[in-house]
């Protein structure tokens, strides 16, 4: 069994979404399929295969998200230190050709929101990232080309 890396605010998050899907969601569902077979018909019912397929849905959810927290890593980043970039790192990089600074955590997959400038571990910059250390030079080949980015600092927040 393949364990999945995660920062303990991610095992968190999934895990307060596993608990609203149990206890809010599957009984909303549950009540919502009652209701609509009440309304006779289940042939040509659309509030019937509406709420039958939201109900697959939250079911393939839970299964998905019991199976990822069973087989969570969970990663105390503020425990790690160091100048090496690794899982939980926060990395600020300088393009080398534009000097734009940009700034990334690397986490688990279901973390990741750019956005919020967190980053998948299996991302190219990232497996890029990963194993290197302050002031390297990474080359990253991206979807849009090569880049050259420097380490500027490393941090374990």
């Amino acid at each position: 069994m393949q364990r999945i890396p995660m920062t303990a605010e991610g095992y968190e998050a999934l895990d307060a979404e596993l608990k609203n899907l149990k206890t809010v969601e599957r009984p909303n569902i549950i009540a919502a399929i009652a209701e609509a077979r009440e309304h006779g018909d289940l042939s040509e019912n659309a509030e019937y295969h509406a709420a039958k397929e939201k109900q697959s849905f939250i079911e393939g959810r839970v299964a998905e998200l019991e199976d990822k927290l069973a087989r969570a890593d969970v990663i105390d980043t503020r425990r790690l230190n160091g100048d090496t970039v690794k899982f939980g790192a926060t990395v600020t990089i300088m393009d080398e050709e534009t000097e734009e600074e940009s700034c990334y955590k690397i986490v688990g997959e279901d973390e990741a929101d750019v956005a919020k400038g967190k980053i998948s571990i299996t991302s190219p910059i990232a497996r890029a990232l990963i194993g290197k250390e302050l002031e390297d030079v990474v080359e990253v080949t991206a979807p849009g080309g090569a880049k050259s980015y420097e380490i500027m600092k490393v941090e374990f927040l």
